[in-house]
């Protein structure tokens, strides 16, 4: 009786009181200690057995086997008794037997629980349901059925059990004709009512999406358990209704009254998306009041929850709060790490467990491969990969495919190959991961005979294959010798209409420039999904169609197709390249909408559309905390002070991206040379140059060596930007003399141009910049002649100068001016507000620096024309047309002029209004007289 209640202490107190103890009190001992948990103790009162010569009956046995199966950690004390029985002649007793087969089988030791099962001369329902159960428990779904037609054949009743676990076998084998068959069965043999049976019905039901059969049976059950709840509630769960699940949900707080950590669990998983997730905070609330946030699964399925979700931090605070943690909650928070980009942090996790011994399997090593997965952690990636070899995981299909995958984001494709040729077997997704790897390696001969390799082995190619070797098609001449090909073979296999491929066509054909074969795909689809309009508005952003993107995402949103991050993202980076205010707004906001604000691509796009358009408080305002910043955010915002002006401030920015324990890359240096050049900061722009392949393994780029150049150019070290092109670590190319072409302008050097311009014509002799730049050091200089011979040149190769023109976005208008551009409405309103300006400018001080009119004509005619200029036509339609007190934004297609650039400085001061000027260089932020700039540009 004390033992039944769960009163051990009490059952223990009188059972050693006993002066009798026969075989019934040790055996009625054993079980209370079974049925309460201690299996331990169990093992211990069977010693006492021994030690008091109790003769072992099959109850006693089978009491100890229950006890080492249900601990799940005692399989050595299973196999002594297993021993014990053989010794004592009970190994063939049904009840044993059957005890036997259910630990073998929980123990994933099928065929030793088969071995024992056809040894055994006599067998009961139990026996056949024990081995069925452990066929089921291990997936061997054909073998639980063979089972039960074999049971029929011989005429053997099923038991609720076995109807159970034979229903749950058709479930997982989606058999819906041999799942009716078998409910005909129970139905006979009247157990569709019982509980177990049922609770199995409705869930191969709910697997086959027939959910108004599983409410029949849920309903009509004679009795419901906890197990009939979370089953119901699965059901709709699979089939994606939310707002059922919820309704049982909350029937069964109120009908039933228990919950459990797996009615959570369930909920939980379909709590990821945006939607959902306010409702998944709520059940977290509800696991902290019910003290179920001590429960491993409960927690790892929070994890799992915040991870699909994008909550990062939430997932993160989680993990830190739990008591315990098993090998799922280590692999749930690692694949989370590595979904928020956070390589170090899943590195860290992974030297933890190995300090802890904690144990690791091929999960955990996937996850950590793919934090790995560039260039960045190549280094951390090999100490992975030798881990892997250690462990003997390296012949895992899957870890292999990580493998590779790895090298190959690393730009390694030569330890990539390796790892593929070591390999013992290869599926198509290996095939995919190095043809994919070779594609973004640019290998595009090694990426199609890959290709070919995996169709002379007989791997039928997928989807993925396809667009994996088409992305390896960059340039027209990969077109015709590798894309035409591969297209007329994709018809051939008939995945012409495979939307994916599709897709991957429509890039390929842009990326090799031919976008109208791009549109003429496009136009062809019948079905045109999210994904297949963001290939086409990334076809167009490839070929500098910027305008074309924000009109393909308007006509994406009016045919009713939902924008996901990437199409957000793209259209703002088109607004950005606009410097379209209102638009890149208005996508933010649909963003938001959606609930897409918080991802990364969007929030980074964002950024830097705020940034470009010289909105700063709107760019600081969704800048994510330091923590949730990647190193893009952090680089966008270290241009973003970079470009306004702010070198104190991107200096900063960058030593706490140090602090933060993040690595500057290639990007990283740009923006903070750039800052430098803007700045006038040689010493720290020098100091940086150095540091980057010193103290931070960044390798100087073309990119980087420009701006040093730029840098010693401005400053008026013109030699020294000379010698260092002399002795750069990488070739110079034309933006390399067409930067130091434009400090020889700044400076008059017209010797050091000449040489300059000279190596500018041979690399790019049809580049208008080069002849323009040096025509004007050669007018600064008074050669005019020079200056007819370079316009000479310019006309003689049909070169023709790029014309400056200057905007101002109004209201849902942009409009546009020319140099001495008459054509606005409001044409005398303009000249007659430049006239005002002029004469207030001049009292206060201004003095016309007519060295920056490039024509060889007289003082007044030089003046007349640099006040005919653009951005000063621009800045008197602002002035007209936005109300006083407001900011007027102007933008140019090229450098502002210099004496441009003194009367907006002057006229700042006096109108007492904000100007921002952005120009192809950077932003200028006029007020009071002032420029952000301080004259250095």
């Amino acid at each position: 009786m004390y033992s039944r209640f769960a009163l051990v202490d009490c059952a223990r107190y009188l059972f050693d009181s006993l002066s009798v103890r026969n075989a019934a009190s040790w055996n009625t001992m054993m079980s209370g200690l079974v049925r309460v948990g201690l299996y331990g103790d169990v093992m211990l009162l069977f010693r006492e057995t021994q030690n008091f010569s109790v003769r072992p009956s099959g109850f006693l046995v089978s009491s100890l086997i229950a006890a080492c199966d249900r601990s799940g950690c005692m399989f050595g004390e299973g196999i002594q008794v297993h021993g014990f029985a053989i010794k004592v002649g009970l190994l063939y007793d049904v009840f044993v037997g059957s005890c036997l087969l259910h630990f073998y089988g929980a123990y994933k030791r099928v065929f030793d629980a088969q071995r024992i099962f056809e040894e055994m001369p006599e067998r009961n329902v139990v026996s056949w349901t024990s081995l069925m159960f452990g066929y089921l428990d291990n997936g061997d779904f054909e073998n639980v059925m063979y089972l039960y037609q074999e049971m029929r054949k011989e005429e053997i009743s099923c038991n609720e059990n076995t109807f159970a676990t034979v229903i749950a076998a058709c479930s997982s084998l989606e058999d819906e004709l041999l799942g009716l068959k078998v409910l005909a069965h129970a139905v006979k043999s009247g157990f569709e009512t019982k509980v177990s049976v049922a609770n199995s019905l409705i869930n191969m039901l709910g697997s086959l999406g027939s959910l108004k059969e599983a409410y029949y049976v849920f309903s009509h059950m004679d009795e419901r358990d906890t197990i009939s709840w979370n089953s119901i509630i699965s059901a709709h769960v699979q089939n994606g209704l939310f707002g059922e699940s919820m309704r049982f949900f909350h029937l069964m707080r109120h009908v039933h009254k228990k919950i459990n950590s797996t009615t959570l669990a369930t909920l939980l998983s379909i709590c990821s998306s945006v939607d959902n997730l306010k409702w998944g905070k709520g059940i977290h609330n509800l696991v902290i009041k019910l003290g179920l946030d001590s429960n491993v699964c409960t927690c790892n399925s929070l994890l799992g929850m915040y991870s699909e979700g994008g909550r990062l931090d939430d997932a993160d605070f989680v993990f830190k709060e739990m008591p315990e943690r098993d090998l799922i909650s280590w692999n749930s928070m690692m694949t989370c790490y590595v979904r928020g980009g956070r390589s170090l942090d899943v590195l860290k996790l992974l030297n933890e467990m190995l300090q802890m011994k904690k144990a690791i399997n091929y999960v955990t090593f996937m996850s950590a491969l793919a934090a790995c997965s560039n260039s960045e952690f190549i280094a951390e990636g090999k100490i992975v990969h030798a881990l892997v070899i250690l462990s003997r995981l390296h012949e895992n299909l899957a870890v292999g495919n990580a493998s590779i995958t790895m090298y190959a984001k690393s730009g390694t494709m030569v330890e990539a190959k390796k790892v593929f040729q070591m390999m013992p077997k290869r599926n198509q997704v290996t095939w995919n991961a190095l043809i994919g790897g070779l594609a973004e390696n640019e290998e595009p001969d090694e990426a199609v005979k890959a290709f070919q390799l995996m169709r002379e082995e007989g791997i039928k190619a997928d989807y993925i294959t396809l667009s994996n070797v088409l992305g390896a098609c960059l340039t027209p001449d990969d077109l015709l010798k590798h894309g035409l090909p591969i297209h007329a073979h994709i018809v051939l296999i008939g995945f012409e209409s495979n939307s994916y491929v599709q897709n991957s066509l429509i890039t390929m054909y842009a990326k090799c420039g031919d976008l109208q074969s791009s549109e003429c795909i496009f136009d062809g689809l019948l079905n045109k999904n999210t994904i297949s309009w963001n290939a086409i508005i990334a076809a167009n952003a490839h070929h500098g169609l910027e305008e074309e993107v924000l009109k393909c995402i308007v006509k994406m949103k009016n045919a009713g197709i939902d924008l996901d991050q990437f199409s957000f993202s793209e259209g703002l980076a088109a607004a950005a390249k606009l410097a379209v205010l209102e638009e890149g707004q208005q996508l933010h906001c649909l963003a938001v909408k959606h609930g897409l604000d918080l991802d990364p691509f969007v929030t980074n796009a964002a950024m830097d559309m705020y940034g470009k358009c010289a909105e700063m408080d709107d760019m600081l305002r969704i800048l994510p905390q330091p923590l949730n910043r990647s190193r893009l955010s952090w680089n966008i915002l270290i241009s973003a002070f970079a470009r306004h002006g702010y070198f104190q401030k991107a200096r900063e920015t960058f030593n706490e991206m140090l602090e933060m324990g993040l690595k500057p890359d290639h990007v990283t240096f740009v923006s903070l040379l750039s800052a430098c050049s803007h700045g006038g900061l040689v010493d720290e722009g020098l100091a940086y140059y150095a540091a980057m392949s010193k103290e931070f393994n960044v390798p100087p780029g073309i990119k980087h060596c420009v701006c040093i150049i730029d840098l010693l150019g401005r400053s008026g070290r013109l030699i020294e930007a000379e010698t260092f092109i002399n002795e750069m670590p990488v070739p110079p190319d034309a933006l390399v003399w067409r930067t130091l072409l434009a400090s020889c302008k700044i400076h008059g050097n017209l010797e050091l141009g000449k040489k300059a311009a000279e190596h500018l014509f041979k690399l790019d002799p049809s580049d208008d910049s080069a002849y323009v730049l040096y025509s004007n050091i050669c007018a600064t200089t008074g050669k005019w002649d020079a200056v007819e011979d370079v316009r000479r040149q310019m006309g003689s190769y049909n070169i023709k100068k790029k014309p400056a023109c200057s905007w101002v976005k109004l209201r849902d208008q942009v409009v546009l001016f020319g140099m001495g551009d008459q054509t606005h409405p409001q044409t005398s309103e303009i000249y007659a507000k430049l006239g005002e300006l002029r004469k207030f400018i001049k009292e206060a001080g201004y003095v016309t620096d007519t060295s920056f009119a490039l024509q060889d004509t007289d003082e007044e005619q030089k003046e007349h024309n640099l006040w005919n200029h653009s951005e000063r036509l621009a800045l008197a339609f602002g002035l007209i047309n936005t109300p006083n007190g407001s900011t007027i934004k102007v933008f140019k297609n090229l450098r502002v002029c210099g004496d441009c650039h003194s009367v907006y400085k002057f006229v700042s001061g006096i109108i007492r209004r904000k100007i921002i000027l952005r120009d192809p260089y950077r932003f200028h932020h006029f007020s009071g007289g002032q420029c952000s700039c301080c004259d250095y540009w």
